[in-house]
């Protein structure tokens, strides 16, 4: 189940028994750290968690800082980059600072963060977040304020200063465009204002075309990481349904009739693992010309040149195409070959090499 996904569930769950809810979300990170800016957890007044925020070094910390809230939201600092974390028993060893947004969760609040994310995933559409974290100075604002921009760009909040207001909306745009979350600092008048501008989307959709044992596999482990997963079955087999329970959608189909029951866009991934040629061929011939930013094909290499030379696509369709599929990992099983499909998708999606961390120059996790 896709994490956030995890986090609504959870407090639908704890609003049946009652309990006084929290939730954290980490609004900014400065050097090297677990999770990264957007990660979110929920905590109850028990002390469950769903989520996390980091390697389990701090949770039990900030359940103990729910019990000092009472209705204003309150930010927490650690910091990794000194001897001293050894001293306070957290062991990060992430050698990075992480700031925490802790807010007591009340659905009656109209920019409530939960109800937000629970739209974004249920309409599997972007929705743009700034959250002001940090205020200093007598500038006329609240910590946990927010500004909403929803995917027609109608836009709510609870911020009154108009100026900042009016700088926030602007930047707020930019974030859902670009579609990169970011922290932004502003310099006021009368005072200094950090906030954490999210972009929460819907999970990652994957679009298998194939019903074979080895799509069990890709399947469950797409499934396992929150990944929201159809398979499309051209044999048309009842059975599929049964087989294939985990799975969201399952369509039923013919490759002749593929493109009337199918809708492709660019927030979808595709793999072809039919092992039909010409149900290969037909699917290919209607995918390449679409925005999906990844379409794997099971098969050798030269199986894939003879379809592409029988369909004849122009080139710039082919940047799309990855075949072989899969890292290069050495797998074997069907287990083996899932994980090295799903790794590529999330390489490409995340625009990755996939290669070794160890001979990578860049941050692990993109700035």
């Amino acid at each position: 189940m896709h994490e956030l996904q995890a986090i609504i569930n959870a407090f639908e769950t704890s609003q049946q028994k009652g309990e006084t809810t929290f939730l954290a979300t980490i609004v900014n990170t400065v050097g090297s750290t677990y999770r990264q800016k957007g990660a979110k957890m929920l905590i109850t007044e028990t002390g469950e968690m769903v989520g996390t925020l980091s390697g389990g070094c701090v949770e039990n910390d900030i359940w103990q800082y729910t019990k000092k809230i009472e209705k204003e939201p309150l930010l927490i600092s650690y910091d990794a980059t000194s001897e001293e974390d050894l001293i306070w028993g957290f062991g990060l060893g992430c050698n990075g600072v992480v700031q925490i947004l802790l807010e007591k969760l009340d659905r009656l609040n109209d920019l409530f963060p939960l109800n937000l994310i629970a739209q974004c995933l249920k309409n599997k559409q972007q929705v743009a977040i700034a959250t002001i974290f940090a205020v200093e100075g007598t500038i006329n604002l609240k910590l946990g304020s927010r500004l909403i921009i929803y995917p027609d760009d109608s836009t709510y909040t609870d911020i009154e200063n108009l100026e900042f207001k009016k700088l926030i909306y602007s930047d707020t745009i930019a974030v859902k465009n670009t579609k990169k979350s970011t922290v932004n600092e502003y310099q006021l008048e009368l005072g200094r204002v950090e906030a954490f501008i999210e972009v929460i989307k819907p999970p990652n959709s994957l679009v298998i075309f194939g019903a074979g044992r080895d799509v069990l596999a890709v399947v469950e482990l797409a499934k396992a990481i929150g990944w929201e997963v159809t398979v499309v079955d051209c044999r048309a087999q009842q059975t599929t349904y049964e087989r294939f329970a985990r799975a969201d959608n399952i369509i039923l189909t013919r490759r002749e009739i593929i493109s009337q029951q199918i809708a492709v866009d660019e927030n979808m991934v595709t793999v072809v693992m039919t092992h039909n040629y010409f149900d290969d061929c037909h699917i290919l011939k209607f995918l390449l010309p679409t925005k999906i930013p990844y379409l794997g094909v099971m098969g050798s290499r030269n199986r894939i040149a003879k379809m592409i030379q029988e369909i004849n696509p122009p080139q710039t369709q082919l940047e799309k195409l990855y075949s072989p599929i899969g890292l290069d990992i050495g797998a074997d099983t069907p287990a083996e070959i899932a994980s090295a499909i799903i790794s590529e998708i999330q390489a490409v999606l995340a625009k990755r090499n996939g290669g070794f961390l160890k001979n990578s120059s860049q941050p692990i996790h993109q700035r």
